[in-house]
């Protein structure tokens, strides 16, 4: 298949696809959906940023399709993250617009009231986290014993958290005759479980390497002392265009570090577990549309929250886990795109670092730290340079992008040298 014109299903699937400019498929898309169309089950691994979502919605709505459309659960979603599924969600309407489907989205830290609504009032499709599901199900508020097709989206990520009994539990709750379709960045030992235990003579499908970063990724490492990493970041802002994704170890961290560059000017937000939904749906919103040049972030980010167009991974802290890693920089270089994962680390990272690339068969690329980088001064006011930080202060228009904020001329590095000389002065 080289075309989604190709596929055998319905017009109006054809219709949307071309209309939302879904043309090639990516080879997971290419391999997945002509056996799910077909009716088997299916157990996909790839690497994040290959088009795994579209390749089950789109033979799920195709499979209810088939037989008149009715009000009622057909179709479940299994999601790790609220995030990942009200993303799911995105792509769901994308794709059913003129099939009457319509699906309801299941998740904790979001009002229930709506949530339930779109239950009642019919909703074909359940896009679910496990924990949330399992609550309304111990109350009898959703049936699912008519399903037809079960999908389970980063498996391995939902057995990280924690859901093997939960995601036990809910399967027990469905028809045994329906389809199954699991899809995965990698298969460890729990995910072998689920898929012996619940999958019937599924077709095995692999794409690339689910152990290390996609290939057009530039991975680079600078070995620096924590005390100057604010810095270097402040250069690579200065210097490249494009967003930045940006890790940290805490959530304490990526709020402090979020403040530190908004009060330098940049458009920085946060994103980790102790946010609100809302205020997480903003910053993911803001970062996708371009308000947000930064988004600092802990590990919540790292699995199930795609936003496009991503220039440039920063691991300003190390990962907990090599694996970690793979999904931290898969947030950039996706669908085929090139991209750019930065990884900082002290000299006593250097063990870590070292097991990170035995682990995962890589070689992180050194780079030599620009010379003439300031230390954080931890008790001192951050610093107000008058170059990078000409920021547009207003949100812009709907649809309008921030691709990179104005320096002026002969000032390059402005923002962090300004601060050095200020911080001499006193």
């Amino acid at each position: 298949m080289t075309t989604f014109t190709e596929l055998p299903v319905c017009a109006v699937l054809k219709e949307n696809l071309t209309r939302h400019g879904f043309k090639a498929p990516t080879p997971v898309q290419a391999a997945a959906i002509p056996v799910a169309l077909n009716g088997r089950d299916v157990v996909a691994t790839a690497q994040t940023g290959t088009g795994k979502t579209l390749a089950f919605v789109l033979p799920m709505l195709e499979t209810l399709l088939r037989t008149p459309v009715k009000p009622g659960v057909q179709a479940l979603i299994l999601s790790p993250t609220r995030e990942l599924a009200i993303q799911i969600q995105e792509t769901f309407y994308k794709l059913a617009e003129r099939t009457g489907l319509r699906a309801a989205v299941v998740v904790g830290g979001l009002s229930e009231r709506p949530q339930l609504d779109a239950i009642r009032r019919g909703a074909q499709v359940v896009i679910a986290t496990p924990g949330r599901l399992k609550d309304y199900m111990d109350r009898r508020l959703v049936k699912l014993s008519d399903v037809k097709v079960l999908v389970m989206d980063e498996a391995d990520r939902m057995l990280d958290l924690g859901f093997l009994p939960t995601i036990k539990l809910i399967i027990s709750a469905l028809p045994p005759q329906r389809q199954t379709l699991f899809f995965s960045a990698t298969i460890e030992a729990q995910a072998a479980v689920l898929i012996e235990k619940y999958l019937t003579n599924p077709e095995r499908i692999s794409i690339g390497s689910s152990t290390k970063p996609a290939e057009q990724i530039d991975l680079h490492l600078y070995e620096i002392d924590q005390d100057r990493k604010l810095s270097l970041l402040g250069h690579m802002l200065n210097r490249e265009e494009g967003s930045f994704l940006v890790f940290s170890r805490t959530k304490h961290d990526a709020d402090r570090l979020a403040k530190k560059l908004v009060t330098n000017g940049v458009k920085a937000t946060s994103i980790h577990g102790d946010r609100t939904q809302n205020q997480r749906n903003q910053a993911l919103r803001g970062f996708q549309d371009g308000y947000y040049r930064v988004l600092v972030a802990t590990d919540v980010a790292a699995r199930g929250i795609h936003v496009d167009n991503v220039a440039h991974v920063i691991n300003y802290d190390l990962p907990q886990a090599p694996e970690d890693f793979i999904h931290r920089v898969g947030r950039t270089g996706r669908a085929g795109a090139k991209g750019v994962a930065s990884t900082f680390a002290t000299p006593a990272d250097r063990s870590e670092i070292r097991r990170i690339e035995r682990t995962l068969k890589i070689r992180l690329d050194k780079q030599t730290v620009v010379a003439g980088l300031t230390r954080e001064e931890k008790n001192a006011p951050a610093p107000r340079g008058d170059g990078y930080s000409k920021v547009v202060e207003m949100a812009p228009a709907h649809g309008q992008r921030h691709h990179q904020s104005p320096r002026p001329e002969g000032r390059r590095e402005a923002f962090w040298q300004k601060a050095s000389r200020q911080r001499s002065a006193r």
